[in-house]
């Protein structure tokens, strides 16, 4: 289902502003749980993300999106000098409380307090599906890359690999939800997922060597309702069109969801493909 928010059909127009004010008071107000979930999970990819980026000693590093602060404080134990950057305060104030000492800051990408060529690398581990104008802050992100540096970035698989959250997607599209009207419009939350648009995001930037790979591995959660109350409590537009539905409808959604989970059922957990796209290319010198 790609698209917007699910439910919503593609002839809605975007509202950019709308939408980047809604995912910013999202993480403001997910920030003192989203490590409880949906944090393990993300942070699992911090390593091939530096890695791509070639982050090691002396890098100067820019962790845009930075959240609690995963790939600013792995970089620094490799020994680069990074700087984690966040539009949500209450993110960034929960990355310096978990790593004291450390540089964060409340940045919008659109418009990054830094000069030009700033840094030797750019990551922004997710960054992706919560944007209101990608181009508009891949341009930023390139613009304080040092000529040479490297860009990486990941986002979510399609949904059918992505199961982990494609199973909230099938089961909200079996009960028949809509996406209620105090939801924004954003763009297509899997947009990215397709190779070719992924790769061309960072070339139509005037990045070269722009490469996409697929990381796929296997999530174990414990319950259907560790798996149910870490969505709901750690992201963005998934809650949001879970928890604003009526009564009866969410009712439904979660009676559907607890049918699909059996199939995931293994023993005493679960076990769910999780699949993303990880995206790199260079600043020409």
């Amino acid at each position: 289902m790609n698209q917007s928010v699910p439910g919503r059909s593609d002839a809605n127009p975007i509202d950019a502003d709308a939408f980047n004010t809604f995912e910013t008071a999202g993480w403001q107000h997910q920030a003192p749980t989203y490590g409880q979930f949906i944090g393990r999970l993300t942070e699992r990819f911090v390593g091939p993300l530096l890695d791509v980026a070639g982050v090691g000693p002396g890098t100067r590093l820019l962790d845009l999106a930075t959240g609690p602060g995963y790939a600013a404080a792995e970089a620094t134990r490799r020994g680069a000098s990074a700087v984690g950057a966040d539009i949500a305060p209450a993110m960034v104030e929960l990355a310096r409380r978990l790593h004291p000492g450390l540089d964060f800051r409340v940045a919008d990408g659109e418009a990054l307090p830094f000069a030009d060529g700033s840094f030797d690398a750019v990551v922004g581990n997710f960054v992706v599906p919560h944007l209101g104008r990608h181009q508009r802050v891949v341009s930023e992100l390139v613009r304080v890359l040092e000529g040479g540096g490297t860009l990486a970035l990941t986002t979510w698989d399609t949904p059918d690999r992505m199961r982990l959250l494609g199973i909230f997607l099938d089961a909200i599209a079996e009960a028949g939800a809509t996406a209620p009207d105090d939801i924004p419009v954003g763009p297509p939350f899997f947009l990215f997922s397709d190779d070719g648009k992924f790769r061309s995001l960072l070339v139509d930037a005037g990045l070269t060597a722009a490469q996409v790979t697929t990381i796929a591995h296997i999530a174990h959660v414990g319950t259907a309702d560790e798996l149910w109350d870490g969505m709901l409590s750690g992201t963005v537009r998934t809650s949001a069109l879970l928890q604003r539905q009526p009564d009866q409808t969410q009712r439904r959604i979660r009676a559907a969801f607890d049918r699909l989970v059996i199939g995931y059922q293994h023993g005493d957990h679960l076990e769910l493909p999780v699949s993303v796209k990880l995206a790199c290319g260079r600043k020409p010198v």
